[in-house]
């Protein structure tokens, strides 16, 4: 339930009844009311425990226990049935601790069947039903991915019992198919790459979510990681790069890594065994700098650039003459024998033109081939490869860039830029898939809280990844039927580990598992956060490192105020607005005993505030979160509490060096302009600052947008940070010269001259913009008198 007595808890209850329930003294009534709103809701009457929620769910009879003796059986010569009980008994013995045994049948006596039916009364090869009964489990499919997917159901219902020993599943019956065809995932393995072992973790993680394409980046400008035994360089040379900083700060002297092709068979067989395709995606024209590193003569400007160390937007493009072309069909010959996929993808996307624009001799064939501009000659590209494909029997995908300038009929178009690439490819009979930025984009960070990593900012939710709808309400009947499905896509700029990788998937991919799998009349949010806990205990069985943003608690005050009184109101709020919020003000860790937030409370200065969140069992939904309130703290932000100056919305969380292992320390910086902002500074009996400060690569390529990076003029070679009232424009304060050596981490401290009352404080840093950028770690005011409470 909600963290807070409130008419927004009671979704079915009269606003205005609910406001007077919860006047003193009703307000002891809280839990009862929830519980009545809940069931009014059918919350109770319909929900299991299952992520993505199934299409059709009914209770009914009495319960099943499972015990150490229950078998597993499959109709005897069923090698799919067998392939899927096996499959089912190994992860409930890693997950439960419960050792079943798989049978041939028939048998009798109570068991989980799981059996294929060609009149299974499912509408699809991945629909299934379930019933539990005092009899047992029994899961009928009439294909083996159907029967996959009810066995994924029947071990979550299973799961998260405490103990190894017997299990009671309640009575239930399911039958359920996936709304789409298309569930995907993206894993971005050219800018950070992940081993084997670490593919097949997150490959694990999306069967259990009934998600059945893998979409694998494979190439780009920081990396070529597919071997191709044509053409060797692209991974003797193109695999790797060199860091910036290398050999320094404990980034390695080179960076990369590559998968053979018999890593790549192993794992294309792992993932079809969990009835994943794995699609891959070598990029054209452009994000071309890894091979082109490799090879150059397949550039435009004939020389050979470094594997880039730069995120972003690069220049490099393949060029277009016969013999590129004829390189990339015999790459695409090799790709294809590696992925039985229908489907290959060739990206398309952030093509600059500047290097074709500039070249006489792409002119020269854009004039051979009679077309108009760079435009067309992306698309005649784009067709040539297209065209490849379909003559050995595959389709080309690619981002919505390839709209531009025409596309093949046969090409599936993934819209990137938003949904309107998937609006307008759907209305010219393209096959479409919904893999938006930044809604389905998990490089975005899960919250904005100080406590988070890496990622880009603004922040995508738990609940707006849940809240996508993957067909455009644009689309008529006939065009929406070109919606495939939706796919989040997991970038790795900022992903350098797995444990990065898992904090940004997870729990958003259960939100995007039921965004994908379940009817939309069946989906309710407060019904996934009630399901949620269940699946975040598998999570901890399995050693994944899911992000608890979504639950952390937050304690908010006002600032000015309590340093004005030297008292503190405590608000206290979580994201999801879920879970029963304990708190202690003593120093102790909260638990259940503890006292439960029912509103704002007053503490006196200082003060150490714990709150966590947890679940109606008593469990805790996030690790508690702790402020200290201190005049010293509360005089005191922190990276993410800074805002950006002025001009650009552009934030990203960043990691001291790009290839950091840890998850801290990170800095929130603006590559666009190297500023931040302390929000309503009470600068009465303030002497000085101190600012934690971070040197940092300024390892960014931004194309066009380069224009866009502002720079501020100083007055030393290494520049300075200045202190500014009222705005970047405003009096200077201070001056605090940058270092031009020693450690890339340091603090600055300068005296403040006097001045009164509240003031926005610009913190600019004045170093050359050919230079590193500098990250604020922590800004702190210093009183007069040194000291604080």
């Amino acid at each position: 339930m909600r963290g807070t007595c409130s008419p927004s808890a009671f979704p079915t209850i009269d606003a205005g009844a609910a406001r007077r329930l919860m006047r003193k003294p009703h307000r002891l009534l809280c839990l009862a009311l929830y519980g009545i709103a809940a069931l009014a809701h059918g919350a109770d009457a319909t929900s299991v425990d299952v992520i993505p929620m199934p299409a059709q769910v009914s209770h009914a009879g009495q319960a099943f226990t499972v015990e150490t003796q229950t078998p597993i059986v499959v109709d005897a010569g069923d090698a799919a049935a067998r392939r899927t009980a096996d499959y089912l008994a190994a992860l409930i013995a890693r997950t439960r601790h419960l050792r079943l045994q798989v049978k041939e049948g028939p048998l009798a006596g109570a068991a989980i069947v799981l059996t294929r039916d060609a009149q299974a009364p499912v509408a699809n090869a991945e629909g299934y039903t379930l019933d539990v009964t005092p009899r047992g489990i029994r899961v009928v499919a009439r294909e083996e991915a159907g029967l996959f997917y009810g066995a994924i159901t029947a071990w979550q219902l299973l799961t998260p019992a405490r103990g190894s020993g017997d299990v009671q599943v309640p009575a239930v019956h399911i039958r359920d198919e996936p709304r789409f065809a298309w569930r995907g995932l993206m894993l971005d393995s050219a800018r950070h790459f992940q081993t084997p072992d670490e593919v097949r973790t997150l490959l694990d993680q999306m069967a259990q979510h009934k998600l059945n394409v893998l979409h694998w980046h494979l190439t780009d400008d920081q990396g070529w990681r597919i071997e191709i035994k044509k053409y060797p360089d692209l991974t003797r040379i193109g695999a790797w790069r060199t860091p910036p900083d290398a050999g320094r700060h404990g980034e390695p002297a080179r960076y990369g890594g590559f998968y053979t092709q018999e890593q790549i068979r192993a794992i294309v067989a792992y993932a079809s065994e969990r009835h994943i395709t794995v699609v891959p995606e070598l990029d054209m024209p452009g994000h071309a700098q890894a091979a082109v590193a490799s090879y150059p003569a397949l550039g435009v400007t004939g020389k050979r650039p470094p594997v880039s160390p730069d995120w972003g937007v690069h220049p490099y493009l393949y060029n277009v003459d016969e013999p590129t072309v004829h390189f990339l069909e015999d790459v695409l010959d090799e790709v294809m024998a590696l992925f039985p996929s229908p489907y290959i993808h060739i990206g398309g996307d952030e093509a600059v033109k500047d290097q074709w624009q500039a070249s006489p001799a792409v002119q020269a064939r854009i004039k051979a081939l009679g077309l108009k501009n760079e435009e067309q000659l992306q698309s005649w590209f784009i067709g040539q490869m297209g065209a490849y494909l379909a003559a050995h029997g595959r389709r080309l995908v690619g981002w919505d860039e390839i709209l531009e300038g025409g596309v093949p009929a046969s090409a599936t178009v993934m819209s990137w830029r938003g949904t309107q690439g998937a609006i307008d490819a759907a209305k010219q009979g393209h096959d479409v898939v919904l893999s938006p930025a930044p809604q389905l984009y998990l490089d975005q960070m899960q919250s904005d809280r100080d406590d988070e990593t890496t990622g880009r900012l603004p922040s995508m939710s738990l609940e707006s990844v849940y809240a996508f709808e993957a067909v455009p309400k644009e689309l008529d009947a006939a065009q929406a039927a070109h919606v495939l499905g939706l796919q989040a896509n997991m970038w790795t700029e900022h992903m350098p580990t797995l444990r990065h990788v898992e904090h940004a998937v997870f729990p958003r991919m259960d939100a995007l598992a039921e965004a994908a799998w379940t009817p939309v009349a069946a989906r309710d949010w407060h019904g996934f956060l009630g399901r949620l806990p269940a699946q975040l205990a598998r999570y901890r069985a399995q050693d994944i490192a899911y992000a608890d943003s979504a639950f952390a608690v937050s304690v908010e005050v006002d600032r000015n105020a309590a340093i004005e009184s030297g008292r503190a109101t405590v608000t206290l709020s979580n994201q999801a607005r879920y879970g029963n919020l304990r708190y202690t003000t003593d120093g102790s860790v909260p638990s259940a005993a503890s006292p439960l937030y029912a509103g704002p409370f007053a503490v006196a200065l200082p003060a150490v505030v714990n709150a966590v969140a947890l679940a109606p069992d008593g469990t805790p939904l996030a690790a508690p979160r702790q402020r200290q309130l201190s005049l010293a703290a509360l005089r005191s932000m922190g990276s993410g509490e800074l805002d950006n100056c002025p001009g650009s919305d552009f934030r990203l969380r960043v990691q001291p060096t790009p290839d950091a292992t840890s998850m801290a320390p990170t800095y929130l910086v603006n590559v666009f302009d190297n500023c931040r902002l302390y929000r309503a500074a009470r600068l009465d009996g303030i002497a000085a600052i101190r600012v934690d400060t971070a040197r940092l690569p300024r390892n960014y390529q931004l194309a066009h947008d380069a224009r866009l990076v502002v720079a501020h003029p100083g007055h030393t070679p290494q520049g300075e940070l200045e202190v500014r009232l009222d705005g970047c424009q405003g009096e200077r304060l201070a001056s605090l010269p940058l270092p031009a050596g020693g450690s890339d981490a340091f603090t600055l401290q300068g005296a403040l001259p006097p001045r009164q009352g509240v003031h926005d404080l610009c913190l600019l840093f004045t170093s050359p913009i050919t230079g590193p950028l500098y990250g604020i770690g922590e800004a702190a005011l210093l009183p007069t008198d040194g000291g604080a409470r």
